[in-house]
């Protein structure tokens, strides 16, 4: 899996029961990007030139990567390629665009999984998205069905915030319902902030942002956005929440006075915050159970901003019910692969908006 985010790729080793309900990991790997790949990732989530060229070669240098990841992994645990039954691969998202320009839309995510089949040797199952789009659908997000059937209990109400790149809700009410959809930007805003001012790929553990101050008509402009009033399905990316749509609000209130770039750290924070735990008021009001995963988990002062935004419910990290924060989301794309081979859907179409239950992704054989 490599997110929204841009800061690498993470691999589990992970195997399944016959009902594909429980899952037990066997192993995990990280391995951030080289600066020069992640920069031609970034370059290729807006126009420019050469775009076709630019996006085979960056596909190719992705596999390569996924591919050494790989290999790491199964030299740490012991295990062969001929023991692996598939891959499930993610790609990396550059543009995310459904029901959009001609009815239909289209999501793109890098990758050639014929090169990471030939280099790895293991069945590669890819290009998750696309079916639940040409159904009609978001194509994202699809890990609520692997979080129902993760976390799911009767008579338990209980949500999941992935704080990737983006931030998405699952929705689980206890009675077999399961909703979703992504809320609005996570980490992408905050790393691009602190990237900007402090030259790091991110704020450590939102130290910078807990010593600012959330501008409060910043914020209100930012909530402003038709994004987060619009109703579920629901799904976006860098195509909506990108510098461009962060520099565009603060112009618009620099005739006023000028925000200090440590506030506007902090705002981001309450951004993503606040828009989670008012989606989560809107439709599943006050749940028993707040599970956090993704790369945000380990931001403190945003995981402050919204435990303290829902005193009624228990907020804790998804390391507490079983699986690492950074290993979640990697384990649902071993989810839908593991789905793709046992020809079973691996989408929700209440949450997508799908026609109905399809079998997502594509095999490449090794």
């Amino acid at each position: 899996m490599s997110g929204t985010s841009t800061d690498g790729v993470d691999a589990v080793l992970a195997c399944f029961d016959g009902t594909s309900s429980k899952v037990e990991l066997l192993g995990h790997h990280h391995a951030g990007f080289e600066p020069e790949l992640r920069q031609a990732l970034l370059s290729l989530n807006h126009a420019g030139a050469d775009e076709l060229h630019r996006a085979s070669l960056a596909a190719n240098r992705l596999c390569r990567a996924y591919g050494e990841v790989v290999a790491a992994l199964l030299q740490a645990s012991g295990h062969v390629p001929q023991s692996i039954t598939a891959m499930g691969a993610h790609g990396q998202t550059v543009r995310h665009r459904p029901g959009e320009f001609d009815g239909l839309g289209y999501t793109l995510q890098l990758i050639n999984g014929a090169l990471l089949a030939e280099m790895t040797g293991i069945d590669v199952v890819c290009d998750f998205r696309s079916r639940d789009v040409a159904a009609g659908g978001q194509g994202a997000p699809l890990v609520p069905a692997f979080h129902d059937a993760l976390f799911g209990r009767p008579g338990r109400r209980l949500a999941v915030l992935n704080l990737g790149g983006i931030a998405n809700l699952t929705l689980l009410d206890g009675a077999g319902g399961v909703a979703g959809f992504d809320c609005g930007p996570g980490n992408v805003l905050l790393d691009h902030w602190a990237h900007r001012h402090l030259g790091r790929d991110h704020d450590e553990s939102g130290n910078w942002a807990s010593g600012g101050q959330a501008d409060p008509a910043l914020l209100e402009r930012m909530l402003g956005d038709p994004y987060f009033s619009a109703l579920p399905p629901k799904s976006t990316g860098r195509d909506r929440f990108n510098a461009e749509w962060l520099v565009a609000l603060l112009d618009e209130g620099s005739r006023q006075r000028r925000i200090a770039s440590r506030d506007v750290q902090a705002t981001l924070a309450e951004l993503t915050a606040r828009s989670a735990t008012q989606a989560l008021a809107l439709h599943l009001p006050d749940p028993d159970e707040l599970l956090l995963c993704g790369g945000g988990t380990f931001n403190l002062d945003l995981c402050n901003r919204i435990a303290s935004q829902l005193p009624r419910t228990k907020v804790r990290s998804t390391a507490d019910a079983g699986i690492p924060p950074m290993q979640v989301e990697a384990a649902a794309f071993a989810w839908l692969a593991y789905r793709h081979c046992q020809r079973l859907a691996g989408n929700c179409p209440q949450v997508t908006g799908a026609r109905g239950d399809r079998i997502l992704g594509c095999l490449h054989p090794a």
